[in-house]
C-alpha cells in the first residue's frame, strides 16, 4: 500500500513537469519592468516585456508553454508597472526560450508589433487565426558567435549591387538548391553571387508580413512586424539562418541592404528604433528607405546608424535610360548627365529594371504590360514602361528580332556599367529571366514570379558577358572614380576628366533627333582612358576620337554587336570610328 502511494506521487510529479509544471509556474517570478526597448528582452533569466497601450484599456501578458495555444499564465500589467502609455512587466523565467506570449488588450488578443520571431508562422501562405492563440511571439534569446565579424563598409563607387526576392530567388525547382525559399537557399546561390561580381546584395522585405490579405502579397509591402524576420523565409530557424547568411556575407566583403518601406502611419520612433535593432542585432549594412516617410538627413547622423547606407529608389535614371534605349529624341542630354552622376552623397542606385516593371528581357520584348493573370483586368502595375518589343509583342522564333532584342539587352547592360554611379542588376536579368510580360508580380507566388534557373545554361553567353563587363568595370578605375567627374582638367595635362563628342571630336550634336554621343573618360598616368560611343540610332554613325600623345594608341576593347570582351584590338591610326545601328563600342588607350 505505501509503495503504491509513493509511486502514484512520482507519476503525478512527472506528469506535471512534462506539462507546465507547478514546481516551475512558483519559479517564475514578478519583478521590476522597465520601458525601453520596447518588446520582448531577454538577460539571462530576466525577460522584460513592455507594450504602449491605449489610456484607459486592460492589459494581459498571456505566456504560453512553447507550442502551446492555451495561455499557461496571465499577467495583469495595469498592476505591474506603467510609464505614460508603456506597460512594463518582468518576469524572472527559468529556460525562457521554453516560453511565447502575446497581449490581451480589452479582451482582444494583439500581437505585439516589436515582436522579434513568431510561432504559427513557418508555413508560407498558411493562414492562422490570431483570435485563437495560433500564431504567438516567441521568446528568444538573441546571443550568436559573431566573432570578428565586420561590416565591409564598402566605398559607393565600389559597389555591384543586385536586387532579389529571398523566396523568389531559389524557390523554382530549376535553382538546385536544398533549402528553396529560404535565407539559407540564397547563401547556397552565394558562390554563383561571387563568381558573377556582385558585392552588395539588395533584398526585398524579409520582415515578419501577413501575405493572405484579400489578395496574395508576394512582396511584402504594407503593414509587417518589421523586428522579426519572416519565418516563413527560413529552412529552419529564421533568426540563427539570417545572421548565419550575414555573417558569411561579411567573411567575403559582401554587403546586405534591406528594403524598409514602411507605412506612412508607422511612427518615427518605431521606424528609428527599428533601423537601431537591425544595425545592432542583425549587422546589417544599409537599407532603401521610402523619403517622404522619414527623411534620411534625419538618420545619417544617429550615433548607432551613422556609417550606415541610408538609400532611396530614384526611377531618374531607369527613365532616361530607357527611353534612350528606345531611340527616343531628346535624351542625350540627361544621358550625358547620368552617366557621369555619382551618388556617394544622397546614395541613390541607379538601376534599368527593378521589382516594379519589366525585367530586362521583357522590356525588350513588350510594348504592353501583360498582368491579366493579377486579377485586376490588367489595370495594376505602371502604364508606362518604356518599353520596346523591337517588332514583335511577346516571344518569337524569328531571327532578327530576337537578334535585335539580345544586342538591346547588351546595351541595357552597357549604359548600367559603365555609367558612373553605383550600378544595381535585377536577379535573373543576366540569364534573361521573363516574367512573360507581367509588370507587377506582387500576387504572384508562382515561376512567373520566380527565377528560372535552367535559363542560365540556356543563356551562357549573356551570363558570361554580363560577368566580363563587371569585371571590365572594376579593371578600369575610369569607370568608377572616388568622386564625380566635373569635365575640368584636374590634373594640369591639358585634357578634362571627361568630355563629350559625337562626329567631331570635341563637340556634341545639338539637335533633338541626336539619339549618339560619345564620352572620353580621362585617366591619370597609371589608368587607362576609356571612350565609349553610344548610337542607339537606327543608323551608323561616325565617331571622333581624340588625338593622343605619341606613342599611344586606341583599342577596340568592347562591342555590343557580338556582345562579347575581346582582347583590345588596335585601331590602325583612326581619327574616326563607324558604330552600327543600336550598337555601343569601347575604346582603350594603351
Amino acid at each position: 500500500m505505501k509503495m503504491s502511494f509513493l509511486l502514484m506521487q512520482i507519476m503525478y510529479k512527472c506528469m506535471v513537469l512534462t506539462d507546465g509544471s507547478k514546481e516551475e509556474k512558483m519559479m517564475i517570478k514578478v519583478t521590476t519592468g522597465y520601458p525601453f526597448p520596447q518588446g520582448c528582452t531577454v538577460r539571462g533569466e530576466n525577460v522584460n516585456f513592455s507594450v504602449c497601450v491605449p489610456s484607459g484599456k486592460k492589459c494581459e501578458l498571456l505566456l504560453y508553454k512553447k507550442g502551446k495555444k492555451v495561455p499557461e499564465q496571465i499577467f495583469d500589467m495595469q498592476e505591474t508597472g506603467s510609464s505614460g502609455l508603456i506597460r512594463c512587466i518582468a518576469l524572472r523565467i527559468p529556460r525562457a526560450e521554453a516560453y511565447e506570449y502575446n497581449y490581451r488588450v480589452d479582451g482582444e488578443i494583439v500581437i505585439d508589433s516589436y515582436a522579434r520571431a513568431f510561432a504559427g508562422r513557418k508555413v508560407w501562405g498558411e493562414a492562422r487565426n490570431i483570435e485563437q492563440h495560433e500564431v504567438r511571439a516567441r521568446i528568444i534569446d538573441t546571443e550568436f558567435p559573431w566573432e570578428d565579424d565586420k561590416r565591409p563598409h564598402l566605398a559607393q563607387n565600389e559597389v555591384i549591387a543586385y536586387s532579389l526576392h529571398v523566396r523568389g530567388f531559389t524557390k523554382h525547382s530549376s535553382s538546385k538548391v536544398r533549402y528553396k525559399g529560404t535565407f539559407a537557399g540564397v547563401l547556397e546561390k552565394l558562390p554563383y553571387l561571387k563568381d558573377l561580381g556582385v558585392n552588395q546584395i539588395h533584398v526585398m522585405p524579409i520582415y515578419d508580413f501577413e501575405e493572405n490579405k484579400s489578395y496574395l502579397n508576394y512582396w511584402g509591402y504594407g503593414e509587417g512586424y518589421y523586428f522579426a524576420p519572416k519565418s516563413s523565409y527560413a529552412a529552419k530557424e529564421e533568426v540563427t539562418e539570417l545572421k548565419n547568411l550575414i555573417k558569411t556575407l561579411h567573411s567575403e566583403n559582401m554587403e546586405l541592404i534591406l528594403e524598409m518601406p514602411f507605412t506612412g502611419d508607422t511612427p518615427k520612433m518605431m521606424i528609428l528604433g527599428c533601423l537601431r535593432f537591425w544595425v545592432m542585432e542583425y549587422h546589417i549594412d544599409g537599407f532603401i528607405l521610402n523619403p517622404c516617410i522619414i527623411d534620411r538627413e534625419s538618420l545619417i547622423n544617429d550615433p548607432v546608424l551613422y556609417g550606415t547606407k541610408i538609400m532611396k529608389k530614384m526611377d531618374d535614371f531607369q527613365n532616361t535610360m530607357r527611353r534612350f534605349l528606345k531611340g527616343d529624341e531628346g535624351m542625350v542630354p540627361g544621358v550625358m548627365w547620368w552617366l557621369r552622376h555619382q551618388s556617394e552623397e544622397e546614395e541613390t542606385f541607379n538601376y534599368i529594371t527593378g521589382q516594379t516593371g519589366f525585367t530586362l528581357n521583357d522590356l525588350v520584348s513588350y510594348d504592353q504590360k501583360h498582368n491579366e493573370e493579377n486579377g485586376e483586368e490588367n489595370q495594376d502595375g505602371p502604364d508606362y514602361n518604356f518599353s520596346w518589343n523591337c517588332g514583335v509583342e511577346g516571344p518569337t522564333r524569328k531571327r532578327s528580332v530576337v537578334e535585335l532584342r539580345r544586342k538591346q539587352i547588351y546595351n541595357a547592360f552597357f549604359l548600367l556599367l559603365l555609367a558612373q554611379g553605383t550600378p544595381c542588376i535585377l536577379a535573373g536579368d543576366e540569364f534573361a529571366n521573363s516574367q512573360k510580360g507581367n509588370n507587377n508580380v506582387y500576387c504572384q507566388d508562382n515561376p512567373v514570379s520566380w527565377l528560372d534557373w535552367s535559363k542560365l545554361q540556356k543563356e551562357e553567353k549573356l551570363h558570361q558577358f554580363v560577368k566580363d563587363l563587371i569585371a571590365f568595370r572594376k579593371a578600369h578605375k575610369v569607370l568608377h572614380p572616388e568622386h564625380e567627374m566635373m569635365g575640368i582638367d584636374s590634373t594640369s595635362c591639358g585634357i578634362p576628366d571627361i568630355s563629350y563628342h559625337s562626329e567631331n571630336a570635341w563637340q556634341t550634336s545639338s539637335e533633338v533627333s541626336s539619339r549618339q554621343i560619345g564620352v572620353f573618360y580621362h585617366g591619370s598616368d597609371e589608368e587607362e582612358s576609356c571612350y565609349v560611343a553610344y548610337n542607339m540610332h537606327w543608323v551608323s554613325h561616325l565617331f571622333a576620337l581624340p588625338a593622343l600623345p605619341k606613342g599611344k594608341h586606341w583599342y577596340l576593347a568592347a562591342s555590343t554587336d557580338d556582345g562579347v570582351l575581346k582582347e583590345p584590338v588596335l585601331i590602325e591610326e583612326a581619327k574616326c570610328v563607324e558604330v552600327e545601328e543600336r550598337t555601343i563600342k569601347v575604346f582603350i588607350v594603351k
